[in-house]
């Protein structure tokens, strides 16, 4: 009997345990086909051809792609790079110009750099210019020439690397504007408005240090007015001269040192501050104008990629194919045109590139004011070389800071603000820009006396009067001119909106069928980034500081 109980004991477990067995092949199976299942529908969404029972081929670019994230984690990174918001607006796209006009000026830089000699010492020239065949100039001037003339695509390479100099600060200035009457620079991008005017300052010097490479006539008559600039600075200005030159004009130093400036010094400043200005800008999101959709919180707009990349890709090819057709139909800067620099010789009609004709313009204007005293004459170069562009940047930097400071807004803004919403900071900038724009064209008067037949003095005279009173009148006149704007606008949203539909009155005449306005739609359906507020930090300014730098290379909590 116990035996039969034990054998029967033995045969129920040994049931157990076989149903077991069945019971977890038949979990390890089913999970098997739910995987097969789910990795073929994976397999077919990523088929371009739509689902099938082939897979997707795995090309050069799935295998790369897969090999950095597995080392880098770089998914999410690239996910939320490509999912980046811009807003569409066409003024936003002024600074990309600015942008693609200096990665144009580092790669012809780059290619002037292999054939450009920055030396001074004199060499006899023989090169394929005949008119300038056994003249004595300086290796700088020689190598030019020689690029000129002897390289191939030099030519238009040189010419290229001109204009878009000028198309750089041309597009700096303009994209600054933008920034200034729209009141994008009000907190917190006041930082960024500071890395702008440090930007246009740096354009300037280094369009300056490159126009004077070439060590021609010209160029070197220029040279020779920022020697007497730099001396005219009191207590420290002989030294500085003499000491940047090498001694007295023309020196012997200057060319070379110029041109370390100019291929080393200033674009790795310059590329430093770019590459600054856009990590702020990327941290802080996009400024945007008021609209349907558009809020102080919020980003509207087209995502980085795909339409903001092949926008902006077509964008750099249209710029690079304008400066292209510029640097081979448009001369500009022709140097054998001029010769080689002789200090006792001065080019008839000089004028530098335009971005430095205020400066020559202020020179020309100011009279000859000098002040003696305490052992130190300061002459009247100082006052229009020196004292005047430092006093213009110098609020031009401190600008945002004035008006939070005045009007007492501290707030943060996201959204744009419309010229004619805000007179005063137009009116005054319409100021500043006829203030401009009046030394600009005394920098070329004796241009407009030789054209029109004018008396010199009696152009001057004029000019000076004008960059008295042009400004305050731009002043007043756009002031008027935005109130006016605002009571157009007012007043046509009151009134009602014109149908277009002629109708007869029933004392027989006609009139058109008004209705009210309508309210502007809400925009729907487009990508859009929230923008999360600044939190309110009370805390010591070392806490402050650290947050800051540790919340500008860490996503903001939402």
């Amino acid at each position: 009997m116990t035996d039969g109980r034990g054998d029967g004991d033995r045969e129920v477990r040994d049931r157990e345990v076989r149903d077991r067995e069945v019971r977890d092949r038949e979990v390890r199976d089913r999970e098997v086909r739910d995987r097969e299942v789910r990795d073929r529908e994976v397999r077919d969404r990523a088929r371009p051809d739509g689902p099938g029972d082939e897979p997707a081929p795995v090309t050069v670019a799935h295998r790369a792609v897969g090999f950095v994230d597995r080392r880098l984690g770089s998914a999410r990174f690239v996910r939320s790079v490509m999912n980046k918001v811009f807003p569409d607006h066409w003024s936003f796209m002024i600074g990309e110009i600015a942008l693609y006009s200096f990665i144009i000026l580092i790669a012809t830089g780059v290619f002037l750099t292999f054939f450009f000699d920055p030396g001074e010492r004199q060499v006899t020239y023989h090169g394929s210019y005949v008119a300038l065949d056994g003249v004595r100039m300086s290796q700088a001037y020689a190598s030019t020439l020689d690029i000129s003339f002897d390289v191939r695509a030099g030519l238009v390479i040189r010419q290229i690397h001109h204009w878009a100099a000028l198309q750089f600060v041309a597009a700096i200035i303009v994209h600054m504007s933008r920034i200034f009457f729209t009141g994008a620079f009000r907190r917190p991008r006041e930082i960024n408005w500071l890395i702008g005017v440090g930007l246009l300052t740096l354009a300037l010097a280094e369009g300056f240090a490159g126009y004077s490479l070439p060590d021609d006539l010209l160029s070197g008559t220029g040279l020779r007015i920022a020697y007497s600039i730099a001396q005219s600075i009191p207590i420290v200005g002989t030294w500085i001269a003499w000491g940047f030159w090498g001694g007295e004009f023309p020196g012997t130093h200057l060319i070379g040192r110029l041109y370390i400036l100019h291929v080393l010094v200033i674009p790795g400043v310059l590329l430093a501050l770019v590459g600054a200005h856009m990590g702020i800008l990327w941290h802080q999101k996009h400024t945007q104008f008021p609209g349907p959709g558009q809020a102080e919180d919020n980003v509207v707009g087209s995502r980085l990629f795909p339409g903001y990349a092949a926008k902006s890709s077509g964008f750099m090819l249209i710029t690079a194919g304008l400066l292209a057709l510029l640097g081979g139909l448009a001369q500009i800067n022709p140097v054998w045109a001029y010769g080689p620099y002789e200090p006792l010789d001065v080019t008839a009609l000089a004028q530098p590139d335009w971005y430095i004709g205020f400066l020559e313009g202020a020179l020309r204007l100011l009279p000859p004011w000098e002040y003696r005293g305490l052992g130190h004459n300061v002459p009247s170069v100082f006052w229009a070389g020196v004292a005047l562009p430092g006093a213009l940047f110098t609020l031009l930097a401190a600008y945002p800071f004035l008006e939070a400071r005045i009007s007492g807004d501290r707030a943060e803004h996201h959204l744009l603000e419309a010229p004619r919403y805000h007179p005063v900071r137009t009116a005054f900038g319409v100021m500043a820009l006829t203030f401009y724009t009046v030394l600009l064209v005394a920098g070329g008067d004796d241009l407009f006396t030789l054209v029109f037949g004018l008396d010199l003095n009696q152009v001057l005279w004029a000019l000076r009067v004008a960059v008295i009173l042009l400004p305050p009148f731009a002043f007043y006149a756009t002031y008027r001119l935005c109130l006016a704007a605002q009571h157009h606008d007012q007043a046509r949203h009151h009134e009602p909106e014109q149908t277009g539909t002629i109708v007869l009155t029933p004392d027989g005449g006609y009139e058109e069928r008004e209705q009210p306005r309508p309210a502007p739609p809400a925009r729907t359906l487009v990508p859009h980034e929230r923008v999360p507020p600044e939190p309110a930090v009370q805390a010591g300014a070392g806490r402050r500081l650290a947050r800051a730098i540790g919340g500008f290379f860490t996503s903001p909590r939402e």
